[in-house]
C-alpha cells in the first residue's frame, strides 16, 4: 500500500523545507484532525532522528519515530518513517519522501509519497485506511502555517 499526495503551496521552497525540519513550525501542523502535536524533535542530519509526540483530548495517541535517510536542501526529504502507538512501542516501518519544486509564481509544489505501509495495512486495517485523508489534512495545515 502506497499513498501519493500533490499539493501547491504558496510559498518558496526554502519555507517549506524548513517547516518539515524546524521542531517549533512541525508542532503547529503535524497532526491530523483534532489532535496535536506536543513535541517534536529533530536532528537534522543523514542519519538523524526525526520525532513526533502527538495527543488527542489530552491524551497520547502515538506518533512517529524516523530516521533521515537524505536530505536535498530546499528540494527533497526522505525519512524511513515509523508510525509508534501511545507508549512509543510497536513500530510499522515504511519510507515517506517529500519532493520540492519551485512554480512560476514563487510558490512551491510539494509531492507527498508513502510507501512500504502493507505492514501496517495488515495489522491495523482501519488506521491505513485514514493514512491518504490525513496527509491531506496535514498538508492542508502546512499550507496555512508556512503561508504566515
Amino acid at each position: 500500500m502506497n499513498v501519493s499526495r500533490e499539493i501547491t503551496l504558496s510559498a518558496p521552497a526554502h519555507s517549506v523545507y524548513r517547516a518539515w525540519l524546524t521542531p517549533e513550525i512541525l508542532r503547529r501542523w503535524l497532526a491530523p484532525g483534532d489532535s496535536e502535536c506536543t513535541r517534536a524533535e529533530v536532528d537534522e542530519r543523514v542519519g538523524g532522528r526525526f520525532q513526533i509526540w502527538q495527543e488527542e483530548d489530552g491524551r497520547p495517541i502515538g506518533g512517529f519515530d524516523a530516521e533521515i535517510l537524505e536530505l536535498v536542501p530546499d528540494r527533497r526529504i526522505v525519512w524511513r518513517w515509523g508510525m509508534t502507538g501511545p507508549d512509543r512501542g510497536q513500530m510499522f516501518d515504511s519510507t515517506l519522501t517529500v519532493t520540492l519544486e519551485d512554480t512560476a509564481d514563487g510558490g512551491t509544489l510539494l509531492r507527498l509519497t508513502h510507501e512500504r505501509l502493507d505492514e501496517l495495512a495488515a495489522a491495523m486495517p482501519q488506521v491505513a485506511a485514514q493514512f491518504g485523508a490525513g496527509w491531506e489534512d496535514v498538508l492542508h495545515k502546512l499550507a496555512v502555517v508556512v503561508k504566515q
